[in-house]
């Protein structure tokens, strides 16, 4: 899980570690090649991992939590390199995390793979009654263990880490396969347990990371506001801030505000002088390679083809189906409340207007949220049912005599 940053008066590099009874400290290469041998005959393994990314372009590995029914290791990536555990990762056993996206993203990264198989308690969670449940609820909910209070500001990159930060790191995986088990048991009862599957797999090869450099202007604010040849130019030099940031390994803000990015967009300045005078600039903007740089990312989106306006999601329907979405997603609310599902997992804003648009890659339309969504939302606006209050508050689908 990623912890945010804050400075210590240690020195990153003042001493070793010194492992809790019953955990391993690994930080060196022999140890972990070990390590992945010992798990790879585990069925099942958890992970976790923590790391910073305040101050870098990519997120910056500063520990990995490893559980297994043998025990607990804490691997040290500020002294060895984690990248043998691609073995462990390609191997046959069942990788459980909680929350994986961002642990994800960055195991990817370090070891240049992902988990062949994986579980997520917090998206198992979200099919039994919980609503996006942090482990800490997970725990005390299902276990009714408390887990240790941790600063949220510990800066995971400094050495050594003391006892508190190694029990509440461990913490993190030291329950997560009997809540496997646990989880797993109820989801066979609910007769659920292929729905959290598949969708732990849809989750495990999602795309992550920062995406193509040229869609980075779709994420500016206010993005929308802009007009013609400013499409262009915001485009251009958006993409240009995320290639820097990339190689500078900072984030992008760092390279150039976003209000930066949005002013040149608008203006399109041309010379040193009028780009220094355009607001959210810094005066190193106009000076040597870093304004060659950036003039030809302006010329560039001045010339090039001019992308699209983007739109809002619900701009993509036809204007008699945009009120369905509002009136949909009160019946998708109390659907996820009757059956005890994460409204999160069952359908999102996005979801619903990707099948209202008739998208054939549309979520709802394909295997268990067609069951339980998708199929009622087409009776709806065909005409073929209808929502009503039951008398107690609650919405029910209705369905229309033919």
């Amino acid at each position: 899980m990623s912890r945010a940053w804050t400075r210590r008066e240690s020195s990153p590099n003042s001493g070793d570690a010194t492992p809790l009874s019953g955990q391993r400290w690994i930080a060196d290469t022999a140890s972990l090649l070990a390590l992945v041998d010992e798990l790879l005959v585990e069925p099942r393994y958890a992970v976790d991992t923590e790391f910073h990314r305040e101050r870098t372009y990519y997120p910056r590995l500063a520990l990995v939590q490893i559980a297994w029914a043998g025990g607990i290791a804490l691997i040290d990536p500020l002294a060895v390199d984690v990248a043998p555990l691609a073995k462990l990762l390609d191997g046959p056993g069942l990788c459980v995390f909680h929350a994986a996206q961002q642990d994800l993203e960055v195991l990817a990264r370090a070891t240049s793979t992902l988990p062949a198989r994986m579980f997520d308690t917090q998206v198992a969670a979200g099919f039994l009654g919980y609503a996006t449940p942090s482990l800490v609820t997970l725990v005390a909910g299902e276990l009714n263990q408390h887990l240790p209070k941790g600063d949220r500001l510990t800066d995971w990159l400094a050495r050594p880490l003391t006892h508190d930060q190694q029990s509440y790191a461990a913490s993190d995986v030291a329950h997560l396969l009997e809540l496997h088990d646990r989880l797993t048991a109820q989801l066979e009862a609910e007769d659920r347990r292929e729905w959290a599957e598949a969708e732990c797999e849809e989750l495990r090869t999602r795309p992550s990371g920062p995406g193509e450099a040229e869609d980075a202007w779709l994420r500016l604010k206010d993005v929308r506001t802009l007009r013609g040849q400013a499409r262009g130019v915001a485009r251009s030099v958006a993409a240009w801030r995320e290639r820097r940031a990339a190689e500078l390994d900072q984030p992008a803000r760092f390279v150039l505000a976003d209000l930066a990015v949005l002013s040149i967009a608008q203006k399109a300045p041309r010379t040193p002088e009028a780009l220094r005078a355009t607001r959210g600039v810094e005066d190193r903007h106009a000076r040597g390679n870093l304004y060659a740089e950036l003039s030809a990312a302006i010329a560039d989106g001045v010339t090039e083809p001019l992308p699209a306006t983007p739109e809002r999601d619900e701009n993509v329907l036809d204007r008699a189906l945009r009120p369905a979405v509002t009136l949909v997603s009160a019946w998708v609310s109390q659907l996820a409340r009757d059956q005890r599902i994460d409204t999160a997992l069952l359908a999102t804003r996005a979801d619903l207007v990707e099948l209202l648009a008739g998208s054939p890659e549309a979520r709802l339309a394909v295997g268990w949220r067609q069951q339980l969504v998708g199929d009622g939302i087409r009776r709806l606006v065909d005409g073929h049912a209808a929502l009503a209050f039951d008398g107690k508050g609650n919405l029910k689908l209705i369905d229309l005599p033919d």
